[in-house]
């Protein structure tokens, strides 16, 4: 959100969602590590005090939210028609359900909750405590959920977490990934100058797997599934995972195929 202009962005996602008839589900987040120095300068956004834009990134999705969920935003021009306060144009009902912010933190998942918009942690937090990724994001969500219970919004958000899940169901599968699973755990790093925890890779036979990852604490927690998939393998490998992972893991964690519309439980 550092580089856009969140009201041209409001406008963009409303007309994606009408042409797709209510089905888009959008993920925003502050934005990787700057690669330059105050970069959104560049862009014409200027009034940051911290050197990651991260002020700006929250300043423009509120704007944004303001903008999806139809609040006027401008006087309009008496000289152009009817007097009155404007909105931007296309307005999609609905949209800001859908809307997800990717929270790094359990103070930022907090921000997310009173911001009235769904969760959504990937496979590292910006934490580190000696915890697990799990322990952690589990920590986030209930933090979230009690923050949304505080604000009183009048709807049920969604919660999703990421990991990189591998089920081994052929030698190819265990070439790629059987000695990285065996090997596989937390990690601490350092990423935009904070100590970090990055999970672990989860590579194994499906019995193995369905064990493990319902000891995720996170997991447990959590609405939505998302599984991060290494694309340098090409389409037809990574389809080749989803399916392992749809047909001998997801059904042990609560998953259903989703024939009939959105349901509730575990996402692929």
């Amino acid at each position: 959100m550092r580089y856009e202009n969140p009201l041209h962005l409001a406008e963009n996602a409303a007309a994606l969602d009408l042409i797709a008839d209510g089905r888009v589900a959008l993920g925003v987040s502050r934005g990787s590590p700057e690669p330059a120095q105050r970069g959104w300068e560049a862009f014409s956004y200027t009034g940051s005090s911290d050197p990651r834009g991260a002020d700006i990134a929250y300043g423009h999705f509120e704007q944004f939210m303001a903008g999806v969920r139809g609040e006027t935003m401008v006087e309009a021009d008496p000289t152009q028609g009817a007097a009155g306060r404007l909105r931007i144009e296309p307005h999609s009902p609905g949209l800001a359900q859908r809307i997800w912010w990717g929270a790094g933190g359990r103070e930022s998942a907090e921000w997310t909750a009173r911001q009235g918009v769904n969760l959504m942690s990937s496979t590292l937090l910006t934490e580190a405590t000696g915890a697990s990724l799990g322990e952690l994001q589990r920590e986030q969500i209930d933090r979230y959920r009690a923050a949304w219970r505080e604000a009183g919004h009048a709807w049920s958000p969604r919660v999703s977490i990421s990991r990189s899940i591998f089920p081994i169901v052929s030698d190819l599968d265990r070439q790629f990934f059987g000695l990285r699973g065996q090997a596989s755990q937390d990690q601490v790093g350092v990423i935009d100058g904070l100590r970090s925890t990055f999970g672990k890779t989860y590579a194994a036979e499906p019995d193995v797997l369905i064990e493990q990852l319902r000891a995720d604490p996170a997991i447990e927690a959590a609405d939505t599934l998302m599984l991060t998939i290494p694309s340098q393998l090409g389409a037809d490998y990574n389809l080749h995972i989803l399916s392992a992972f749809a047909e001998h893991v997801a059904p042990a964690l609560g998953w259903r195929p989703n024939t009939e519309g959105p349901v509730e439980g575990l996402a692929v």
